[in-house]
């Protein structure tokens, strides 16, 4: 059996709707429990960008995963080291730190067999029964974020 290549991310004009679709939901509170607007302030423009994203609630912490790989948004976290989470009337100030291959291998593996997480299974090379050290190998390609700490007020 030969195996299919990854599946490569493109920003298309199908995508762009469904996030704005998405993102409207998650603003009033409609959203799954698991989906928040993530926002970045971008690090060449200082400009504020917000994409609806999966917080992975593991018994591990929270975390932010790209299953996307090296996006815009993990570019401004780095550079920043912090960003909001919004659910309806709720902002979550966050500060997060990247973790390492073997810290973020399990957690990779726990997202990519959580049922939400179906669509992105394509963009990695790890099938979901795979082994952590597996998805360890990936963690350079799909970037995890812990959420260190965090404020939460109601607007």
């Amino acid at each position: 059996m030969v195996n299919e290549p990854t599946k490569r991310f493109e920003m298309t004009r199908v995508r762009r709707v469904a996030n704005a679709f998405v993102s409207g939901l998650v603003k009033y509170g409609l959203g799954t429990p698991a989906t928040h607007l993530l926002t970045t302030r971008g690090r060449k423009s200082g400009f504020l960008r917000t994409i609806p994203l999966d917080v992975l609630d593991s018994d591990r912490g929270r975390f932010l995963v790209s299953p996307y790989g090296e996006v815009d948004w993990v570019r401004n976290l780095r550079k920043d080291g912090f960003a909001t989470l919004r659910q309806g009337g709720w902002i979550e100030l966050v500060s997060v730190r990247e973790l390492g291959p073997e810290e973020a291998g399990p957690l990779l593996r726990e997202y990519v067999n959580h049922p939400r997480a179906a669509v992105v299974g394509p963009y990695f090379e790890a099938p979901p029964d795979a082994p952590d050290e597996a998805f360890a190998a990936e963690a350079d390609r799909h970037p995890v974020f812990e959420i260190v700490r965090s404020t939460t007020i109601r607007i």
